[in-house]
């Protein structure tokens, strides 16, 4: 998750290039830095940490030039360091890059097998390498071309050359890149934000294509050279809305970022061949785990629904015993935790601060403590033994979407990566499971294009003032976090369920005023929830089904059903969760209620 932003034409640019950086810095926390052509050579200019040390460098000795690329980084190959920040250099040429090289490894070993000699730890060093040795005889947009024939993975490069820094060549493959189109001057940049202020004419890159950029002109072709015709896009959205991709609200924006958000969050942290699982650094050591007693999670609100799913996947990858707790009463029940106990505290923003007054007493206790969390730097990571970041961006919803599924994402590798350690699972099963998690992202993209049919549903019942949601073993949490979006926006009360309780009680509402939510994916409790459906159909509940797609034999005992895809049973909460947030959009957005700014909530919960 980083940031790229890129300028050519008539203006001194590194303010511009700064002014971008700033703009996208919640990509990247942890390096930055601007690469400008003079006149005479391309001057590069780094910083580790955050974009403020890069600005004030510049701040001290002007970098000047009309030309130039700026980077701000999150560290996947390399930690962060001078030296590991782009842009980087190899003869001629500097490169930024977003993405993961996979077969960097290989690709050095050549270089390196040829004479080239490398400067960091970082895979975006071999793009560079491999462009300037194209360059010996070839224009820049033909060295790039090659170049890129050579790679496999994902990335959105810029590239500018002191033989040819007239232009910058740009490229794309899985990761986003929009072009900027001014009067005597051109943009790139990752997010259409960082270049707004600045023009409003975007050419948005597919995959699979170069573009070269010079002050008056753009051209575009795909990786085999051939031309493509190409046509701009006027963006009349204010800054706020740019921000919202075009959505009427940021949670539904964010919805739609869910299958990118944990893309991220799992890119680079997975071996598929060896079914290994890279925690970005982070090792606990195999003797504390095989010693291990207990693990206990900490957290509020949607984070303790995420925690309920962990601990499902925990307990029955490593064996060992998983308690989780709401962080506001964690402390008040005087816990039992040790120095052989494991606290995870689950936070978003990393300042709530209940969970942080549990990470310290856990502490202080001789607990070892690791964080999830989004927000780097912030309170908890810092106080934590452990940190386990997410990669979700920055959500503005006080409705918490993407930040929940990227931490049931970052469960799920915790899990696999302790079994794993522990001897608990062989590399066989972990690769497979880790294939199965990585499918995850095109299978949300999927849900989201029938999202349409919950907007139906939507419709039929967005008058009703009460919901029950139920849901059976590892789907049982998606019925609480379900429940509670539909309040959070809403305003209508609802409650979620273990469906096994209805007779214990919720049953006693049901009537034909009540819509009952029913999670009935085809897993091992599958007869056992039609069952519970059943029962809320004799009380003449109108049903509504989160199932799977190709069951026919839900068809009968629900009113409106909605089918996702199937999926390894025990990932099936990172699916069913997604129409159930669409759910609560669609039936707020119909109430008129502030989508994205709820009453009486904040985003970050600060105080107890």
């Amino acid at each position: 998750m980083c940031g790229i932003v890129g300028y050519i034409g008539e203006q001194t640019c590194s303010e511009i290039l700064l002014e971008g950086l700033q703009k996208l810095e919640y990509r990247g926390y942890d390096s930055a830095g601007l690469a400008i052509y003079n006149g005479k050579t391309l001057e590069l200019r780094r910083a580790e940490g955050k974009l403020k040390n890069l600005s004030k460098s510049i701040a001290e000795e002007a970098l000047p030039g009309l030309t130039g690329i700026g980077h701000t980084r999150w560290a996947t190959h390399g930690k962060p360091s001078e030296e590991n920040a782009h842009p980087h250099k190899a003869g001629s040429v500097v490169v930024v890059h977003n993405g993961i090289i996979e077969n960097y490894l290989s690709l050095k070993d050549e270089l390196l097998q040829n004479g080239h000699q490398f400067l960091s730890e970082t895979d975006t060093e071999i793009i560079s390498h491999l462009i300037d040795r194209e360059l010996l005889d070839k224009p820049l947009e033909e060295a790039v071309r090659v170049a890129l024939s050579h790679v496999k993975g994902s990335y959105a490069i810029a590239a500018i050359s002191e033989k040819e820094p007239d232009k910058i060549v740009v490229a794309r493959n899985f990761s986003p890149l929009v072009i900027g189109i001014g009067e005597g001057e051109n943009f790139v940049a990752s997010d259409v934000p960082a270049i707004l202020s600045y023009t409003r004419e975007m050419l948005f890159l597919r995959d699979g294509e170069i573009a070269v950029l010079e002050a008056d002109k753009v051209k575009v072709m795909t990786l085999d050279g051939v031309a493509v015709k190409f046509e701009t896009t006027q963006i009349s959205w204010s800054a706020t809305m740019a921000e919202k991709g075009g959505y009427r609200h940021f949670m539904m924006k964010e919805i739609h970022d869910q299958p990118r958000a944990i893309a991220d969050t799992i890119r680079g942290r997975i071996s598929f061949g060896r079914g290994e699982v890279n925690l970005d650094g982070f090792d606990l050591e195999v003797d504390f785990l095989k010693n291990l007693r207990r693990i206990v999670i900490i957290a509020c609100g949607t984070s303790w629904h995420a925690a309920l799913v962990g601990k499902f996947w925990i307990e029955r990858h490593t064996r060992i015993p998983v308690e989780v707790d709401l962080a506001s009463e964690f402390r008040y029940r005087m816990p039992v935790v040790d120095q052989k106990t494991l606290v995870i505290v689950i936070s978003q923003s990393g300042e709530t601060a209940d969970t942080l007054a549990a990470l310290k007493d856990a502490k202080e206790k001789g607990a070892r403590c690791m964080a999830i969390c989004n927000v780097i730097e912030s309170s908890i990571p810092r106080m934590a033994h452990h940190t386990l970041y997410t990669h979700a961006g920055p959500e503005i919803s006080v409705a918490s979407t993407k930040a929940f599924v990227t931490q049931l994402s970052a469960l799920y590798l915790f899990a696999i990566y302790c079994a794993r350690r522990s001897d608990m699972m062989d590399a066989r099963t972990a690769s497979h499971k880790l294939v199965e998690l990585a499918r995850i992202p095109l299978l949300m993209e999927d849900i989201l294009k029938k999202k349409s049919e919950i907007k139906t549903i939507s419709e039929n019942y967005h008058k009703a003032s009460d919901f029950l949601f139920i849901g059976r073993w590892i789907n049982y949490p998606i019925a609480l976090e379900g429940a509670l979006k539909l309040k959070e926006i809403s305003y209508i009360h609802a409650e979620g369920y273990p469906a096994g309780e209805m007779k214990h009680g919720p049953i006693a509402l049901i009537d034909e005023n009540l819509p009952v939510v029913t999670i009935a994916t085809k897993d091992r409790i599958y007869d056992k929830i039609l069952s519970n459906m059943q029962e809320a159909k004799a009380r003449r509940g109108s049903i509504i089904a989160i199932a799977t797609e190709g069951d026919e034999e839900i068809d009968k005992y629900a009113d409106d059903v909605f089918k996702v895809p199937a999926i390894e049973e025990e990932l099936e909460p990172l699916l069913t969760v997604v129409p159930l947030q669409l759910l609560a959009y669609y039936i707020a957005d119909f109430n008129g209620t502030d989508v994205d700014q709820p009453r009486n909530l904040a985003k970050s919960v600060t105080v107890e």
